[in-house]
């Protein structure tokens, strides 16, 4: 899939989020996704003692509490200028139980791609 202008301003909202909420080992992962209509949420990682949530299930998690029904598209981006980051397993579950139909964006910073979640889901697993 091609990036669109909307994809490349989701990259740049979850490094805005990144850069301004990820100071500390507690934080260190942005997410952004956006709904059809445009609408963008953002999220980001909770490191703890207990365990961890990751910045796209957080960022879903603000979505399904606003009552947002559908997401487009989902991007995550490390702290500290780090690469865009793929959903990890747990994340890929999650989400694609959530909206289906949503996808993500991968790759380098300056080569990202768009491709449907399911299908990254199938490449990790094959």
């Amino acid at each position: 899939m091609t990036m669109r202008d909307t994809d490349r301003a989701l990259v740049q909202a979850a490094g805005a989020v990144a850069r301004l909420r990820c100071r500390s080992a507690r934080h260190t992962v942005a997410a952004a996704a956006r709904t059809p209509q445009g609408r963008v949420l953002t999220g980001v990682n909770v490191h703890h003692a207990t365990g961890a949530t990751c910045a796209e299930v957080v960022t879903v998690g603000a979505a399904v509490t606003q009552g947002v029904a559908e997401l487009e598209t989902i991007v995550a981006v490390g702290d500290r200028g780090r690469e865009i980051l793929p959903p990890c397993e747990r994340c890929r579950a999650v989400v694609l139980d959530c909206f289906p139909a949503i996808r993500v964006i991968v790759g380098p910073m300056d080569d990202p791609r768009v491709l449907f979640l399911a299908d990254l889901s199938a490449a990790a697993s094959a």
